[in-house]
């Protein structure tokens, strides 16, 4: 072999060194990357698995606050409904039909409405009544007044409805 292929080969073997340690460099770096890549993914499923335990624990904490909303809904109505029930014991010229309501105020408010109604019905039931009354003290269809007429008047008027 001549210097000057001995020299070529020599320059090869040199890109060749120099290219393998620029392929190690680069394998180093990806190797280091991939590490902190996993490490990023094992942090990360990690935040996800405590992501999912507070989603189930808020999911259990949300169930029992609609458990818990609808046992007072539940007692709310109940709540309206003896209210409604001594409301009406309490006012029995009220009808039942006209009392409704879910909650309190909706059978209160709807206590008054019946009372009102009730009460107009009465006044016109009151005034029909007064149309057709004779008034009280009135005096009894009797004939004329005669103890103003001297005794030859009542006379007269004696012999007239007489013969009448």
């Amino acid at each position: 072999m001549s210097d000057d292929e001995l020299a070529a080969l020599e320059e090869e073997l040199a890109e060749a060194r120099a290219e393998s340690e620029r392929l190690q460099v680069t394998a180093a770096d990806r190797e280091a990357r991939a590490a902190h890549l996993e490490s990023q993914l094992a942090e990360l499923r990690q935040e996800m698995t405590q992501a999912r335990s507070e989603a189930q624990s808020r999911e259990e904490e949300l169930t029992g606050l609609r458990e818990r909303t609808q046992a007072l809904e539940e007692q709310r109505r109940n709540a309206a409904q003896r209210y409604r029930e001594l409301a009406l014991q309490q006012s029995p010229e009220l009808p039942q039909e006209l009392v409704a309501g879910e909650t309190v105020e909706e059978v209160e408010q709807s206590l008054q409405r019946a009372q009102e109604t009730v009460a107009k019905v009465r006044g016109h039931l009151e005034s029909q009544a007064q149309a057709g009354r004779v008034p009280v003290g009135a005096p009894i269809r009797s004939g004329p007044d005669l103890s103003g007429l001297s005794a030859e008047e009542k006379i007269q008027q004696g012999l007239q409805q007489r013969g009448a």
